[in-house]
């Protein structure tokens, strides 16, 4: 499909992209109006730069990271945070960690450095990796009791096969028992090298003050390692439906959960074009699966519709919460709406109302400085920063012809993976 990004000219970037003389990529944008200031740092290093049998490092390492450096003892980064009134958190995908602070931007000057710290120069003490170690298997544990996140791992593992994409970021307890201090530190000189990172500041504090700040923290990064090589496995190529059936004690409400893939961020605007599909089918009271499947035949307590862009794998979701008796039915409903998308063309007034209601979305997650900082950083670490402004552009310019083409290469009525959860 042409992209669509030849057909209308694109929004300018409103910040700067900056390469420092060590690989490091700065990303700027000055807001005025504002005294806070929003840095974040993306490293490409999530779950799928994990070597072989080393699962749940990545998210493992995000723990530690916020356990010191040798400069900087346990706890101390978040009281110096805390005093100055800002926040810490960080999150840990397939595709990247992320870590983010929001301060005043009259405290930067003195919070930067141990943020910078703790992110290069990561100690991963050995008493600290053991009581860390229980925390992260508690977490697992959780997520087990959660019969949504076993569902969708479930249908991961289904769809993405042993790809990175297949396999849990947290990893399981067991691999997690197996890491060691040593393992992690290697990881981290590994990934955390300024070729594979970002740092966006965006908010209130002028260009040369942020390149001086950022050029003066992040300047010396532990000395690199490399880690055991990564063993890549494809993706499996679905030439049918695919099913998995969970079985799950006290499940007061069955759940059908489908799955197509898509292609990663080099192919955006099918991303799009997905992105607009999934809320024709289920974004709001007024999409059709709500109100044919919820609203008037009562088939369903609830469904909803998720695309996901990655950078090299996209997916795109239908959940639904039902009785156990209606997963038939339901299934075969989802089919056939599948097959019009295929067959027909949205209407005008459905085309109207998805463009709406995602540029309204994008403008209102553009509102503030840590909003831009993490739109910028992510888009940089799956492709480009600058092809975080053109989203509504090429929201715009989809027509019901393409959305009908991308239906038809991608959701298939008759190709898909399937997770039936119900109760033992």
């Amino acid at each position: 499909m042409q992209q669509l990004s030849n057909l209308c000219k694109a929004p300018l970037f409103p910040a700067e992209a900056i390469r420092l003389s060590n690989g490091l990529t700065l990303i700027h944008q000055y807001l005025p109006a504002t005294p806070v200031v929003a840095v974040d740092v993306w490293v490409q290093a999530g779950a799928n730069a994990e070597p072989q049998d080393w699962h749940g490092m990545a998210h493992f390492l995000e723990h530690m990271i916020f356990k010191g450096s040798e400069a900087v003892g346990p706890g101390e980064f978040d009281a110096i945070i805390e005093t100055s009134g800002g926040g810490t958190n960080a999150a840990t995908s397939h595709d990247y960690a992320h870590f983010f602070i929001t301060t005043a931007a009259a405290y930067l000057p003195q919070t930067l450095p141990y943020f910078a710290d703790i992110l290069l120069h990561a100690a991963i003490p050995d008493e600290e990796f053991g009581r860390e170690m229980d925390v992260v298997i508690e977490e697992i544990h959780g997520c087990h009791d959660d019969p949504d996140w076993l569902g969708f791992q479930a249908l991961c593992e289904t769809i993405y096969g042993q790809s990175p994409y297949g396999r849990s970021i947290l990893g399981t307890a067991d691999q997690v028992r197996q890491r060691s201090p040593n393992q992690m530190r290697c990881f981290h000189r590994t990934h955390y090298q300024p070729e594979n990172m970002t740092v966006v500041v965006v908010g209130g504090m002028e260009r040369e003050g942020a390149i001086a700040l950022v050029s003066e923290a992040f300047c010396h990064f532990a000395v690199r390692s490399e880690c055991p090589p990564i063993i890549t496995h494809s993706k499996p190529q679905l030439t049918e439906i695919t099913r998995t059936e969970l079985r799950l004690p006290r499940l007061e409400q069955a759940r059908l959960m489908l799955a197509w893939t898509g292609p990663g961020v080099d192919l955006m605007d099918v991303g799009i074009g997905l992105d607009m599909l999934s809320v024709i089918l289920a974004g709001g009271r007024s999409s059709r699966l709500v109100r044919d499947l919820r609203e008037e035949q009562q088939q369903v307590w609830d469904i909803g519709c998720e695309f996901s862009l990655q950078k090299t794998a996209s997916l795109l979701t239908i959940n639904a919460w039902l009785e156990a008796d209606a997963l038939p039915m339901v299934e075969a409903a989802l089919q056939n709406h599948l097959t019009r998308l295929q067959r027909e063309l949205i209407t005008p007034a459905e085309l109207n109302r998805v463009q709406r209601l995602l540029c309204n979305d994008y403008a209102f997650s553009t509102e503030t400085p840590a909003q831009l900082a993490g739109l910028y950083g992510y888009y940089n670490t799956i492709a480009q920063a600058e092809l975080a402004v053109t989203y509504p552009t090429r929201v715009k310019q989809m027509t019901p012809e393409i959305l009908r083409q991308i239906a038809q290469d991608y959701l298939t009525p008759d190709c898909y993976a399937v997770t039936v959860m119900r109760s033992l």
